[in-house]
């Protein structure tokens, strides 16, 4: 399953703290960002993916997040 989410992350740094963060709350994922894209895309793979969950743990980082799937 593949979850894709516009976000406004601004440069490396800032994307591999989300990384960090997404990947101590979802170990069973596969997290990475294509910052060359426009929308600063924010790919989750796995299973039984919680969207709900990386949308509340990347906005609680002021970090925009919205689900474009």
């Amino acid at each position: 399953m593949l979850e894709i989410f516009k976000t406004n992350v601004i440069d490396k740094e800032q994307a591999f703290s989300i990384i960090c963060l997404l990947n101590e709350h979802l170990p069973h994922c596969s997290v990475n960002f294509d910052l060359h894209d426009c929308d600063k895309i924010l790919r989750v793979t796995g299973e039984n993916i919680p969207v709900d969950t990386i949308i509340e743990l990347v906005t609680g980082n002021g970090i925009s997040c919205i689900q474009l799937n």
